[in-house]
């Protein structure tokens, strides 16, 4: 029987290989389809986005809920689907691999693990296990996802550049394809990271107006992540419209 995400996974991990591609991170079947529509080669799953379309916080989401929403999204679309995969889902490396397998189940081309509990960041040494279970998964499944190794400290308040990098090479010796360190920003701090990285890909996400595809991209980055960005734009909207239906009676 024909894979029918194999030809998706192939055409993802081809956008790493060269050049820079966005990827933006759509919340429903519908966000889905009309970033297809405007072009984009790509997505990815977004956990705060998720959360908020079914009226959670971000981190709230459960596992079983998480993999019938990337179920959602690969069937919505026949672009290839990166998962925001939270922490695996669970503290041991087993369950991260267990976990892992739902999600390629699900159809995804690519996910990511990071290295927050949810309460604290994981040590080194329990993150990187983390990771190669989560290779071990994915070549036993024998499936050509790709593998995003995540590191947390920015975005949790432990700007430590050296420590980012340390743990970004180790996630890399680990068997994560891509490297990403979500609220790194500053340009020559993104260099720092590339280089370190190199030859292997790293995903920036856009953090704020002053950041652009075409200025992380001179960089060295190879992709670009929006995050909860476009959901929080949708739902500005949607809170100002209906803000004004309640107090005013129109739209």
């Amino acid at each position: 029987m024909t894979n029918p995400f194999a030809a998706r996974r192939a055409a993802f991990r081809a956008l790493h290989a060269e050049g820079c591609f966005t990827l933006p991170n759509p919340w429903d079947a519908g966000s889905a389809r009309r970033l297809e529509r405007l072009g984009f080669k790509a997505l990815a799953s977004t956990s705060a986005g998720a959360a908020w379309s079914m009226g959670k916080d971000d981190g709230q989401i459960t596992r079983d809920e998480v993999v019938a929403h990337l179920r959602l999204l690969c069937a919505a679309t026949e672009l290839p689907v990166n998962a925001d995969f939270e922490n695996g889902f669970s503290d041991t490396a087993e369950g991260v691999a267990e976990n892992v397998v739902l999600a390629i189940d699900a159809g995804v081309a690519g996910l990511s693990i990071e290295d927050w509990s949810g309460s604290a960041l994981y040590d080194l040494a329990t993150a990187g296990e983390r990771l190669k279970a989560a290779r071990r998964a994915i070549d036993a499944s024998g499936q050509d996802v790709v593998l995003v190794g995540r590191a947390e400290g920015y975005l949790r308040g432990a700007r430590d550049l050296d420590q980012i990098i340390q743990r970004l090479k180790a996630y890399a010796e680990a068997g994560a394809d891509c490297l990403y360190a979500p609220a790194v920003t500053d340009p020559e701090e993104i260099r720092a990271v590339v280089q370190a990285v190199s030859p292997k890909p790293v995903n920036v996400l856009l953090w704020g107006p002053d950041m652009t595809v075409d200025g992380v991209a001179a960089l060295g980055v190879r992709r670009v992540s929006t995050g909860g960005a476009l959901a929080a734009a949708a739902w500005k909207g949607f809170d100002a419209a209906a803000k004004r239906l309640a107090e005013e009676g129109r739209l």
